[in-house]
């Protein structure tokens, strides 16, 4: 009996699994598979019998039961929309916030659920040229899908119904804190991007955290994976030297591994939470000569909007 087991994997490594695709996916979409898809409904996987075939039982934003055909041969993914939420409409590029829970093709066993307790999951960024964003597709917040990964030579296929939870904002939605005196002054731009006023003194020469805005979701624990937007001048001279807003997308660091007055920045924050952080060179990148290669020597000034935290697996 052909078996891809997922109970010994973490819900992690289960996510993971679903962000790469399995082998299918390509080319199984309304397009021909040689021209890029123009957006997330003309990228999206088709429909089959397998994905058709499902019947599930559970409410939507809590693990579900499948039952299905067993021991089917699927040839490449597939996809089925069974139920259409009435929230907003995806879009190419939006942060989205789901769960699964997983089957075995062969045996119906449970594989594994995750994303229906809050710290499982990170939110995915979903594009047309992207597995997750070719499975899900351009679905409204609170569908429920079926999704067939194909039969391979070493494994059954395997059925997933995912629930499309939120969009994600990409800037912090906290209700508004008041400043603290003699911290930066910091202003947003009509997308929440920061620009930052450093005051008319001397640099702390301890971290300082002040909460901008405060957030209403989970706290930011140790060793989590948080997905954040970070904006970071230098005290010195009030110049940017890295900001994700510039960049592009918001970032994540597995475990957190920013230097440690970030970190202490963002421990026991709530997502949803806009924080300002000034970081001496002790908790920063160290003390030394400041100069044009690296931030040595420097504070540094950074605005960090928490979108969403991953706890980490648990042994």
């Amino acid at each position: 009996m052909r078996n891809r087991s997922l109970i010994a994997l973490s819900t992690i490594a289960v996510a993971t699994m679903l962000l790469a695709g399995c082998a299918g996916t390509e080319g199984t979409t309304g397009d021909d598979a040689e021209t890029p898809a123009a957006d997330l409904c003309s990228a999206a996987v088709e429909s089959g019998d397998a994905s058709d075939g499902v019947t599930v039982e559970g409410d939507f934003g809590t693990a579900s039961e499948a039952t299905f055909e067993l021991g089917a041969q699927v040839d490449a993914a597939e996809r089925t929309v069974i139920s259409e939420g009435d929230g907003d409409t995806i879009a190419d590029g939006d942060y989205v916030r789901y769960a699964l829970s997983a089957f075995d093709g062969d045996t119906g066993e449970r594989l594994g659920d995750a994303g229906y307790t809050d710290g499982e999951l990170l939110p995915a960024a979903l594009t047309a040229d992207a597995p997750l964003g070719q499975l899900i597709g351009c679905a409204s917040v609170g569908s429920r899908l079926s999704i067939v990964f194909p039969t391979t030579e070493d494994a059954a296929a395997q059925y997933y119904i995912l629930d499309v939870l939120d969009i994600v904002p990409t800037a912090a939605w906290g209700e508004e804190q008041a400043p603290v005196d003699g911290m930066p002054a910091v202003t947003l731009d009509d997308d929440g991007a920061p620009t930052v006023e450093i005051p008319d003194s001397a640099a702390p020469t301890e971290v300082q955290i002040s909460v901008l805005k405060q957030g209403d979701g989970i706290a930011v624990g140790d060793g989590d994976t948080t997905l954040l937007q970070y904006h970071g001048v230098g005290w010195e001279n009030g110049e940017t030297f890295d900001s994700s807003w510039a960049n592009g997308a918001p970032i994540t660091s597995e475990g957190n591994g920013y230097v440690p007055g970030f970190v202490q920045a963002l421990a026991g924050q709530k997502v949803g939470s806009q924080v300002l952080v000034v970081i001496p060179p002790a908790a920063g990148y160290g003390e030394g000569e400041i100069n044009d290669e690296d931030l040595k020597g420097q504070t540094l000034v950074f605005v960090i909007d928490i979108l969403a935290t991953m706890h980490p697996a648990a042994a």
